[in-house]
């Protein structure tokens, strides 16, 4: 069998290179759209629009849904109210069955992670991402290896081999889901290195990081933003990033260090990466002018200054994508993400 870590390497990194190169242009053009004048939509929501998010409260995924909520009400960017609604159950299951059922309902939007494909695919559950319209993606997401910072390893290196003399299953890798993002790149932290972890699931990443700060468990697999607090009042330590290259943010963030100072797993021996969709999507068999007002919509909050600080402290890749291109990427990226469950065997028996 491969390793775990050479797929995620090699297909999502390839994917993330590519998109770079396209960031600098979309924000220009977001911040001409947001500033140019525009005339009347041919379609506008006409009762409140529920902002389902398939997670738990205080994680990545819940932040950033509830920050695009207010910006869309700091700039009067819609006439009716977004109304978020946590729908977690299922490890999100539950969130993107709503929104299949809500078929030609434009009232619904749903945040989404990479749970978009890991959730049907170790489940079964009877969903998959064409069963909703594509509208944008808004960024993609990191993760870091975190720990205590009170803990004695001060770097991946040492804190794999800590793991190793530790013996199987005797460190507590928490993170949110079971057979979910933070649970593949477990597995193939474990494959890159030889280390055997007790995963523990938590509900999100609030909570994650809570657990951390607590000394309850020995590390976790959170997005920067679910851990910048925690990591800027000096609870935790960042020991890498699991990127093909370092985070672009030089502006520090603690005393000492930015997230461009964090290493990626690679420079400190722990060849493992994956990166994870941030995106917004409605229900199928929406109409062109439905898609086209949220395509609007989502291009000025991704052109406000306060998106744009988001996407510098929670140390996201800020990649806007729309239409055909994100169609193709989401493409992709399921082949991925069915060869990496499938090697960790998470794929469930009808997959």
């Amino acid at each position: 069998m491969k390793n775990i870590a050479s797929h995620a390497g090699a297909a999502t990194s390839a994917i993330t290179r590519s998109l770079r190169a396209k960031a600098v242009g979309a924000a220009v053009l977001a911040m001409a759209a947001i500033t140019a004048t525009v005339p009347a939509h041919a379609w506008e929501p006409t009762k409140p629009v529920e902002f389902v998010i398939p997670a738990g409260t205080g994680g990545g995924a819940d932040q950033m849904a509830r920050l695009l909520q207010g910006i869309v009400i700091k700039y009067k960017l819609m006439k009716e109210p977004l109304i978020v609604v946590n729908k977690s159950g299922g490890a999100g299951a539950e969130g993107f069955l709503a929104v299949k059922e809500a078929k030609g309902d434009p009232h619904k939007i749903i945040i989404s992670l990479s749970n978009l494909f890991t959730t049907p695919m170790a489940t079964g559950v009877p969903f998959n991402w064409k069963d909703m319209t594509p509208v944008a993606m808004m960024a993609l997401d990191q993760f870091v290896l975190w720990t205590n910072v009170d803990a004695p390893y001060k770097t991946a290196g040492e804190y794999v081999a800590a793991a190793k003399a530790a013996g199987p299953s005797k460190f507590k890798m928490a993170g949110t889901g079971s057979k979910q993002e933070d649970q593949i790149i477990t597995v193939a932290l474990e494959k890159a290195t030889g280390t055997k972890f007790i995963y523990v699931p938590f509900k999100g990443g609030g909570e994650v990081a809570v657990q951390l700060v607590g000394g309850h468990v020995h590390s976790t697999v959170n997005n920067p933003i679910e851990a910048v607090a925690q990591w800027r009042a000096g609870k935790l330590r960042a020991l890498c990033v699991f990127d093909d290259q370092r985070m672009a943010f030089k502006t520090k963030v603690t005393d000492t260090q930015s997230w461009n100072d964090v290493p990626t797993c690679k420079e400190a021996g722990v060849p493992t990466n994956y990166t994870m969709l941030r995106g917004i999507f409605m229900p199928a068999g929406v109409t062109p002018d439905q898609l086209a007002f949220y395509v609007d919509l989502l291009t000025k909050v991704a052109a406000t200054p306060e998106w744009k600080e988001y996407m510098e402290k929670g140390a996201f890749n800020p990649t806007f994508m729309t239409g055909k291109p994100f169609a193709d990427w989401l493409t992709t990226a399921e082949a991925t993400h069915r060869t990496l469950m499938s090697e960790a065997g998470f794929l469930a028996a009808n997959k």
